[in-house]
């Protein structure tokens, strides 16, 4: 029998599946820790100029209180603009501070002063929010002032790799070994983070977290799917995500209450390691039936129904006799590989389109997450509010493609996220700016929820799988890339916003062109997957089609003496 045959007799989703399967989707919660860390590791602060020559000034005798003291020494040491500069380097270099004396009165340089010194004896920084930083450990400010952003974007190179090297190996040695083998390395990187002594040292310790992370990710949630019946997979790869969304909330808390970014790191690294709970996972059935370690799976199978409560007398004795018929037989089947999603033209189409998704809501996803602190309203309040508000996202999404299709909601969905951040840059900074912002991030996530169903339904069976592991691939590219855009709004801050919403709207006018897949057969094969959405050749019509809708359907009415003019998804 096949394994989902013996689902129907000992539960698709029973209790020892709900057992397995909430326990896996903690990992949902921890592993999002790093993916969005940076935002409280390394905030943007103010800094300027450190002056031991003035430490030995004395402004008390003017009778100042220690507040204005301290700002008149810290204004003191930086020039003043002359006119709107490109690039602001105020806080970069110092008025030239070698006289002994000042006052209330003394003038600031000017930004164009030739006598302006370098930052030589390091910086100050406004610790009033946040006690001690990344940026602020390691001086990552002026000529540094990027390097914070490529440790974001190195971190994701670690994800793109490990979602390789730990996607294959979960095939070779199994899901569970490599899910705690993953936890393992995760443990003890993610605490060296927390006590790496400088900036490389940390972007080395944070990649390998990156790498083994995303194994940890996709480790529990094969295990997760690959435990329940056909009719609960959507519903278990989709209850994820609130999860995930539940472990965006959670680091805004704990970031709140714990300032430190070293303490910080611990406290989102200790969590992830429910090493506890090795002896409740089980392995996943499917991938011992595949290796062909059936007395193992046949071992789970009795140990589910046990604690499901069904009876296994009416299953046949041999259960697998029909799989190891199938096993002998694909042995000489054809295997497909990543090179068949581009072989034939329109299945090429298709795939380049729905990379091309992947990668934009990656993208916008990861660049509204990391900038949404910045908005302008409280820091910890708005990025906590950028986690909630995935919650009705999913809500809302999975309804509604089932009613409406899948395209004309992503569409949707992507426009709404791309037209919120272009209206973004429009509204003044503050509460204003991040409701809009919060707007964007909600379009952007239920995109992501449609995406994931979307990509699954329309790439082929045979190289189903493989098509999903290329679209994470571009998930990932886009997470390289969403520091890297947000470093270009130092040269113009508008900039990254409108990259952000050029690509979204242009993906979602692109998902257009794909065909619906709701209530439509899954392709089965490499042709399927080629004349999926290709419309049959008929005669050509009398008249011209009288309206298109927008977001994705084609509603064609013609007048026609005796012929009928069909399209086909």
């Amino acid at each position: 029998m096949k394994f989902d045959d013996i689902l129907q007799y000992i539960g698709e989703f029973g209790f020892y599946q709900k057992r397995v399967y909430f326990l896996l989707c903690f990992t949902g919660i921890t592993t999002f820790f790093p993916e969005v860390a940076m935002v409280f590791l390394a905030p943007t602060t103010d800094h300027w100029c450190k002056t031991p020559q003035l430490e030995r000034q004395d402004c008390y005798s003017w009778g100042l209180d220690e507040k204005t003291c301290t700002d008149l020494k810290y204004n003191i040491t930086i020039p003043e603009d002359d006119e709107d500069t490109l690039l602001r380097e105020n806080n970069c270099r110092r008025c030239d501070v070698t006289y002994s004396e000042f006052d209330e009165d003394t003038e600031r340089c000017k930004l164009s002063d030739p006598d302006l010194e370098e930052c030589e004896d390091g910086w100050e920084y406004d610790r009033s929010q946040y006690k001690a930083t990344v940026i602020q450990d390691f001086d990552l400010v002026c000529d540094d002032g990027s390097k914070a952003s490529l440790s974001q974007s190195i971190y994701f190179a670690g994800v793109l790799v490990g979602s390789f090297v730990f996607g294959s190996l979960a095939d070779i040695i199994g899901r569970k070994k490599t899910m705690f083998l993953c936890m393992f390395i995760n443990l003890v990187f993610g605490i060296a983070t927390a006590y790496a002594p400088g900036y490389w040292w940390f972007t080395v310790f944070r990649t390998i977290v990156g790498f083994s992370n995303i194994g940890i990710y996709l480790a529990a949630f094969t295990i997760a799917t690959e435990l329940v019946g056909p009719s609960k997979r959507t519903f278990t790869g989709m209850v994820i995500n609130f999860y995930v969304s539940a472990g965006f909330i959670l680091y805004g808390v704990l970031a709140y209450f714990i300032r430190d970014w070293r303490w910080l790191q611990l406290t989102i690294t200790l969590p992830n390691q429910n090493l506890i709970c090795h002896r409740f996972i089980p392995e996943s059935v499917r991938w011992l039936i595949s290796q062909k370690r059936f007395d193992e799976a046949e071992d789970l199978i009795k140990e589910c129904a046990k604690v499901n409560k069904v009876s296994l007398e009416e299953l046949p004795d041999n259960l697998f006799e029909e799989q190891k018929l199938e096993m002998e037989k694909a042995e000489h089947d054809v295997t497909y590989t990543v090179v068949d999603l581009f072989r034939t033209p329109n299945l090429r189409m298709k795939t380049l389109n729905i990379l091309y998704n992947w990668l934009v809501i990656s993208l916008v996803y990861y660049g509204l997450s990391l900038s949404t602190a910045s908005l302008g309203g409280r820091d910890y309040l708005a990025f906590i509010l950028s986690g909630v508000v995935e919650i009705p996202a999913y809500i809302v999404a999975i309804p509604a493609i089932d009613r409406f299709g899948r395209k004309r909601v992503l569409c949707a969905f992507m426009v709404l996220g791309g037209v919120a951040c272009l209206t973004t840059i429009l509204v003044p900074m503050g509460w204003g700016r991040t409701t809009v912002s919060l707007i964007g991030k909600f379009g952007i996530s239920a995109s992501f929820g449609i995406i994931y169903v979307f990509s699954a339904e329309l790439y082929p069976t045979p190289v189903r799988s493989v098509g999903m592991g290329t679209s994470a691939m571009l998930f990932s590219v886009g997470g390289i890339l969403a520091p890297i855009i947000l470093e270009i709004g130092k040269i113009w801050p508008p900039l990254p916003l409108m990259i952000f919403s050029f690509m979204s709207i242009s993906a979602g006018l692109l998902a257009l062109l794909l065909p619906e897949t709701l209530n439509k057969e899954l392709p089965e094969t490499i042709e399927d997957g080629e004349t999926i959405g290709q419309r049959k050749k008929v005669k050509e019509p009398t008249s011209k089609p009288t309206m298109v809708d927008y977001c994705g359907q084609v509603d064609i009415e013609s007048s026609f003496t005796n012929q009928a003019y069909e399209v086909v998804e």
